[in-house]
Order: structure tokens, then C-alpha cells, then sequence
């Protein structure tokens, strides 16, 4: 996984209004169907990779594990974060073609 443009990525997108995260704000978008992309923090609790892998099948997004909490709130702006949802298909399919090596499930 190239982690700096991950991070770059990120970042255009959330600055473009097209990232939403936080439990509540991920959650909401993967129900309506806005979201085109999932990513979770590789140090997320299990319950936390739980809910959102089987958010992930419901709603067939797809889901990647990347970043720590740490670093995936930074890129948003935000203290920390667990989870993410790109809401647009240009950044969603950018940020998977970075992540790369990263497993999918």
C-alpha cells in the first residue's frame, strides 16, 4: 500500500465534502446506498471490524482495513477515526487502486 497517497487521497476527499465518518455518519451513508468505498483502521476493536464487515456485505460495498485510527482521523481532520465511507465512485476506486497489497473482506 502506497500510505501517503492513501492519506493525500483522503484528505482531496474530505475536503470536497465526500468522506463521511464518525459511527453515525458511516453507518447512515452505507444504509442509503451513497457509499462507494469502506475503509476501517487496521487497530480498530474487533467489535468495530465486525459491525462494519457485515455493514459492508449488507450493503455490498466493498471494505479494506488501512491506516491506524490515529492516521485516518489526521487526514480527515479529526482527533481519530475507525472508520470512513468515500461517498464518490473517483475516489473510491483512487483509493483502492493505492491501497493495493491491503486485504480485502
Amino acid at each position: 500500500m502506497n500510505e501517503q497517497k492513501v492519506i493525500n487521497l483522503l484528505s482531496m476527499a474530505q475536503r470536497a465534502n465526500q468522506i463521511a465518518s464518525g459511527e453515525f455518519a458511516a453507518a447512515k451513508a452505507l444504509q442509503e446506498g451513497r457509499a462507494k468505498l469502506l475503509l476501517v483502521a487496521e487497530d480498530a476493536s474487533p467489535e468495530t471490524k465486525k459491525k462494519y464487515a457485515g455493514l459492508a456485505a449488507k450493503y455490498k460495498v466493498p471494505m479494506y482495513y488501512a491506516l491506524t485510527r490515529d492516521v485516518l482521523g489526521t487526514c480527515l481532520g479529526k482527533d481519530f477515526r475507525a472508520a470512513a465511507v468515500i461517498l464518490d465512485n473517483g475516489f473510491g476506486k483512487a483509493v483502492e487502486k493505492w491501497i493495493g497489497t491491503a486485504k480485502e473482506k
